[in-house]
């Protein structure tokens, strides 16, 4: 299952497959897809861990407006993946807390 249309992004088009990594791996989404819509298709639910406790947070509003959902995304930390799109090559990380420092 995937979204099809968001109530920010608009439709989204199910254009070109394109690979991207998420922690190391490959996963393969749509080019344009919401990055969080790729990586639920793909059966990933945990997009980030909560500092103080380590609980797992994903997808909430889906629009942009919490941090549920955001990852380290090619070493930028705090990237709201529900509302940023995919593209081909993409390296997204599982995210603790939401003060993460860049990575390499």
């Amino acid at each position: 299952m995937r979204i099809e249309e968001h109530p920010i992004l608009g439709k989204i088009a199910k254009e070109e497959k394109v690979i991207f990594e998420f922690d190391g791996k490959p996963l393969e989404g749509y080019a344009g897809e919401p990055i969080a819509a790729a990586l639920r298709a793909a059966g990933v639910m945990t997009h980030r861990h909560t500092q103080k406790y380590g609980r797992p947070r994903g997808i909430f509003c889906a629009i942009g407006r919490c941090t549920d959902c955001v990852m380290v995304v090619d070493g930028k930390p705090n990237v709201r993946t529900c509302v940023t799109p995919l593209s081909a090559g993409m390296k997204v990380q599982t995210q603790d807390g939401v003060t993460a420092k860049e990575s390499n």
